[in-house]
């Protein structure tokens, strides 16, 4: 909450104070000012919509705040001190205006409006008046609004024991019941036809669960009593949840404890009239859902939905790079569209909404296509494009271009015998379609923090493959690991799957525009398109510290966010140099309201001033200070193989190589060896009695993952244990002379455990230090910055160092070696 000299109050009297001295005395000379100090007074995630005009409604208020999940909290009238504010305020209220919580303020006077009285009538002389009056009129909630958000926060917290308590009904009728179990394997055989072949049978009871918390809420919020019945997928997973309640529960009885949750959430949609504000509003209900629910999904998936001036501008300028390289448009009849990452849909609904009436038909049943891999989703963005439908056309028509599948897996091949013959008759009409537009939101998680989490990226051999012989092997840089992100599979799907002319249009994670290793992605997108368009939107709080992902960044997260457009016009031939690059960024210290009013502002990409940019040799886009002088510099080092420098390269070092990363460093470190050796001897007999409990269970379709425990107190996981060590039945021992002495951090000499079975990066070390006394014969070095490093590089013979370490298991930090003569 603001203070009587916080900045923004301070601001809003200098600016009425300068406008004063200026004779700008007008209304929208004086709203300005207040509007800045209600903005910043809000709290986060609230934004103050100016001239906003309710749905169905012909009044229209200077400003509507609006919280998170799209709920009107108050509206903001203002007026100039020469306006009669009473007379002004019985103007309004005959109109209609709401007077639930609502603010009429003049530069020197407010009145404050709640449940249909004044509550506040105050001078603004003062800036403790001011403050007060804001107090107010922010900490207001109506009745329905302030049962939902306590709904939706105890209902987020519940998630996790329904959850299980549901997953352990599942179990118990797996275990006991024939007809039961029956029905749960023919669902898992076919979703891992459908979506994934290495799909654990937990993710199907997960599936389960999905469906029975939220059906109800995903059917009545669209009062689609008929839900269960019409869509293909749930209607599949109907028949297994019959089974299951057939002998074991009442899903009535069990679901009837969450009656109270249920009624808050849809009482407070059945308010919301406008099915643009329904649908996001059920957007950010399934994101707390999911947070509450599986947090892993929701990383893994990248579960952050588009806000809609992104979707808004994407799609238009789609349509316009249609138009002006095709002559066509979304409407074109033939013009086939895919979104292979729907989520609940917001981008197709928005195509579908820009279509004709009489054009739509046509289009519905023909060309729009999506993909959606996770269950919920999947049922909100059918929902949302067969409601968008009825709304154009005025019937109702169950939408056939959405499938559930991984839209990889379907390259593998393997997506085959979907659910339900409707749903594999849809995947092969999608891949028989010759698609002209890719456009979405793909998900974004390049590392996995934790191995103990079990969430890595899953992996695609043909995609995978695809990505390694471009975008890798264009690449000079070292470290490629951030190649592996879903959206850069997302960019080399999208580029194979286009036809010869098309466009793409993502929403991703901006780090590809400048970061050293997407450099042979950056040569390779020039390659494949002739035109390509990157909107730099910024937001990246890991680069820039003093930004704010919920007040800086689009989607209110960590990482930079970029708007791509990629044109092909003249087929699939190589174009090296030929290609134009456009770009365009927002100021680093924007915030997003800004940027969202930017994209409204400009309409599509023509409302862009963008820059033509011309790359280096290095395949840098950003080149703005950079001179050919560095080129010139002695190498420290061969960037080719790392045994030795190139025989005609003259380098100041002969090798490098990174610092020691074990991936499990709390257990592999210490400063006394004998608790080092205790804590080894923990570690490896809980390894060895997993690879007994693997080997035992361990079959067809069952991974590591589903048998091992994940307890860190006993034992930290990482792939290599995993894939390398435990499925290949490797028995852990622990042995005295694996301890070695290793700079842990600058200076400080800790005692390693370097066994090869629990350090998942050796590097070079055996090497350099074949044994405990080995002579030195390394220096250190190391580069500054994000997840990069030169761990070590080969010299002459000079002095003695310990072994480096990297100091921590998911991330390389500067690692330095001292001389100990000085």
């Amino acid at each position: 909450m603001l203070r009587p000299d916080s900045p923004a109050v301070r601001a809003y009297y200098d600016s009425l104070r300068a406008y004063q001295a200026v004779g700008a005395a007008h209304e929208q000379a004086v709203k300005t000012a207040f509007h800045d100090v209600l903005q910043a007074a809000a709290a986060p995630g609230w934004t103050l919509v100016p001239e906003f005009t309710p749905p169905g409604r012909r009044i229209r208020y200077d400003g509507a705040l609006r919280d998170d999940y799209g709920f009107t909290l108050g509206y903001w009238e203002a007026k100039d001190a020469a306006d009669d504010l009473d007379r002004e305020i019985q103007r309004k209220i005959a109109r209609g205006y709401s007077l639930q919580n609502t603010l009429f303020q003049a530069p020197d006077r407010a009145v404050l409006y709640q449940d249909g009285r004044p509550v506040l009538d105050t001078a603004l002389a003062r800036p403790q008046d001011l403050v007060d009056l804001l107090g107010a009129f922010l900490a207001y909630r109506a009745p329905e609004i302030g049962r939902f958000h306590e709904a939706v926060a105890e209902f987020k917290a519940r998630i996790p024991d329904l959850a299980a308590g549901l997953v352990a009904k599942v179990r118990e009728a797996r275990a006991t019941d024939p007809a039961f179990r029956t029905a749960f394997d023919a669902l898992v055989e076919t979703a891992r036809q459908s979506i994934n072949p290495n799909l654990r049978e937990g993710a199907i009871e997960e599936m389960l669960v999905q469906h029975l918390l939220t059906e109800r809420l995903v059917r009545t919020v669209f009062a689609n009593e008929e839900f269960r019945s019409r869509n293909a997928i749930a209607a599949e997973i109907e028949r297994v949840v019959t089974a299951l309640t057939a002998r074991h529960f009442s899903r009535t009885a069990f679901l009837g404890q969450l009656d109270r949750f249920y009624r808050a959430i849809e009482d407070a949609a059945t308010g919301i009239t406008d099915y643009a504000e329904k649908q996001g509003f059920l957007n950010t209900v399934y994101e707390q859902f999911f947070q509450g629910f599986s947090a892993a999904s929701a990383d893994t998936h990248g579960i952050v939905y588009t806000p809609q001036p992104l979707v808004d501008f994407i799609v238009r300028s789609a349509d316009r790079l249609l138009d002006r390289h095709f002559g066509q448009s979304l409407a074109t009849p033939g013009v086939h569209v895919l979104d292979p990452f729907v989520g609940t849909g917001n981008f197709l609904v928005r195509v579908v909404e820009g279509i004709a009436a009489p054009d739509l038909p046509h289009k519905y049943r023909h060309d729009l296509h999506a993909n959606e891999v996770l269950l919920l989703p999947y049922y909100i963005a059918s929902l949302n494009l067969e409601h968008a439908y009825f709304e154009k056309t005025g019937r109702y028509e169950p939408f056939p271009g959405i499938v559930l599948t991984d839209t990889f897996e379907m390259v593998e091949g393997r997506a085959i015998g979907m659910f339900s013959a409707e749903n594999t008759a849809r995947a092969e009409r999608q891949r028989a379609s010759p698609v002209r537009v890719i456009l979405g939101n793909p998900p974004y998680n390049a590392h996995q923090v934790n191995a103990n989490d079990a969430n890595q990226n899953r992996r695609y051999p043909i995609v995978d493959r695809r990505v390694s012989e471009t975008y890798a092997a264009a690449s000079a840089a070292q470290n490629k690991n951030s190649l592996s992100d879903p959206y850069v599979k997302a960019f080399r799907w999208a580029s194979d799957r286009l036809g010869d002319t098309g466009v793409v249009a993502f929403v991703t994670n901006g780090s590809f525009v400048d970061d050293l290793s997407f450099d042979g992605m950056r040569r390779s997108l020039l390659a494949d398109f002739d035109d390509v368009y990157v909107l730099d939107l910024g937001g990246n709080v890991r680069k820039n510290p003093r930004l704010s992902g919920t007040t800086h960044n689009v989607f209110g997260i960590q990482v930079g966010v970029a708007i791509t457009f990629l044109v092909r016009t003249a087929g699939r031939a190589p174009r090296e140099g030929r290609a134009t690059l456009h770009y365009a960024a927002t100021p680093a210290d924007w915030k997003k309201e800004q940027k969202y009013d930017h994209l409204a502002a400009a309409g599509d990409l023509d409302g862009i001033a963008w820059t033509t940019l011309t790359p280096n040799a290095r395949h840098d886009w950003l080149t703005e200070g950079q001179t050919d002088e560095w080129e010139t510099y002695l190498p420290l080092v061969s960037q080719g193989e790392k045994a030795s420098a190139a025989e005609n390269e003259t380098t100041l070092f002969d090798q490098y190589c990174p610092g020691v990363n074990s991936g499990r460093d709390p257990w592999v470190y210490d400063f006394s060896t004998e608790a080092l050796l205790e804590r080894i001897e923990r570690l490896v007999d809980t390894y060895n009695s997993q690879l007994v409990r693997w080997q035992r269970k361990g079959g067809k379709g069952i991974r590591p993952e589903d048998v091992v425990t994940f307890d860190e107190k006993q034992i930290k996981w990482s792939r290599d244990l995993l894939q390398r060590s435990l499925k290949g039945g490797h028995v852990g021992e622990v042995r005295e002379p694996f301890v070695r002495r290793a700079m842990y951090r600058p200076f400080v000499s800790k005692a390693l455990y370097y066994e090869p079975m629990f350090i998942d990066s050796p590097g070079q070390w055996n090497s350099y230090f074949p044994e405990a006394d080995s002579d030195n014969l390394v220096f250190g070095f190391s580069s500054v910055g994000w997840r990069t490093t030169f761990g070590c590089l080969m010299l002459d013979r000079v002095g003695d160092y310990h072994l480096l370490a990297s100091a921590d298991a998911f991330q390389f930090v500067p690692l330095y070696v001292y001389r100990p003569d000085g």
